[in-house]
């Protein structure tokens, strides 16, 4: 019986029979259907996982013409960061890193981003950013996109001017913890006004508020009031901006913020998507985190479960987070291309997503 090659979600490989292989797709759609209450991919969408997943090919991709675009988090900083921040340590400025994505990697768009690689960092520097974007305007057609975390953990302490809310409600201060993250909250929304404004005028095409919720849904709430506001003022109107979850669950940290009227706290992609459209968002970034103890056909059916529903809900491009950890691609530093391009290649084709 013929076996064929793939991974599991730690990136190790495995071979499977196909009958195996579709049996792990069945799995992995019931599971997402279970855990979030949502329909199951249909027998011919499971066979279509299934004949991405059995191509002969190491790498894959889509039909011409089904193309779709790309946005980009960490920006440059995949050229010369450091291996443990998914760099390879070239030593490029960040203008010749988005000339380098534009001319030799054909990028559809591209972003500055500070090395921290969140906003509050950003603000005592915008000087030194706008002259950064300044020269990469000037030198490059791509548009150009500000990328950062909100990153509500740099406002607390040690790093921070507020109490951390971890150690408050260790200590059963409960009160004190909630008023020290929407304090965090409302910081964050006049630092990345202030970025945004700043560079927004220098002609900045957008602004990615990726990896939202990573402090829990304080942080996403900070990303979607600074969208509203953003939106709502002539000065920074023009900006397209793109929310990316930090998970496939929203943390309820403080577990009582809310967005017009909504809870925050345990929110999914499918769910979320329509607040972003409400903010005035214009690109949502949904993400299914993979499980490392389970197979790549398992979390691929799982992660285009979720997305598939994504996208059958949303008026504004999805753009799905596909990388190391997310979106059924295995959670290794250095992924296996043949687990990536077959991952992304079944978000296009059977989720239908509209850019990655």
């Amino acid at each position: 019986m013929s076996k064929y090659q793939t991974n599991m979600g730690d990136g190790a490989a495995i071979e499977m029979t196909k009958e195996e292989i579709r049996d792990e797709l069945d799995k992995g759609t019931a599971a997402a259907a279970e855990q979030a209450d949502i329909p199951q991919l249909s027998d011919d969408e499971l066979d279509h996982l299934l004949s991405i997943l059995t191509e002969p090919g190491k790498v894959v991709g889509v039909e011409k013409g089904n193309e779709v675009v790309f946005t980009h988090d960490i920006g440059t900083l995949r050229l010369m960061g450091d291996q443990g921040n998914s760099g390879v340590g070239i030593p490029l400025s960040r203008e010749q890193g988005v000339q380098v994505h534009e001319r030799a990697f054909a990028a559809d768009t591209m972003e500055l981003g500070h090395i921290d690689y969140s906003y509050k960092p950003t603000k005592p520097i915008i000087a030194q950013e706008q002259q950064t974007l300044e020269n990469i305007l000037l030198s490059t057609i791509v548009p150009i996109f500000y990328g950062a975390m909100p990153n509500l953990g740099t406002y607390y302490t040690p790093d921070g001017p507020f109490q951390n809310p971890n150690n408050l409600m260790a200590e059963g201060n409960m009160m004190e913890a909630l008023e020290s993250q929407e304090n965090a909250v409302d910081q964050a929304i006049e630092d990345i006004g202030y970025i945004a404004k700043n560079l927004g005028k220098l002609g900045l095409d957008g602004l990615n508020l990726d990896t939202s919720g990573a402090a829990g849904d304080p942080d996403l709430k900070a990303s979607l009031e600074i969208t509203e506001k953003l939106k709502s003022n002539p000065a920074t109107e023009h900006l397209t901006i793109e929310i990316g979850m930090a998970a496939e669950n929203v943390l309820g940290m403080h577990g009582g913020l809310k967005y017009n009227g909504e809870t925050l706290a345990g929110m999914w992609p499918h769910q979320l998507c329509g607040l972003v459209e409400e903010a005035g968002g214009d690109i949502f970034g949904p993400v299914v985190n993979t499980n490392a103890s389970e197979t790549l056909p398992w979390n691929l059916a799982r992660a285009v479960t979720f997305v598939k529903l994504t996208m059958d809900e949303a008026n504004i491009p999805i753009h799905v987070n596909m990388g190391m950890g997310v979106g059924g691609i295995p959670m290794f530093e250095t992924p296996p291309v043949e687990a990536v391009t077959r991952a992304s290649k079944a978000m296009v084709e059977v989720a239908g997503v509209d850019g990655i």
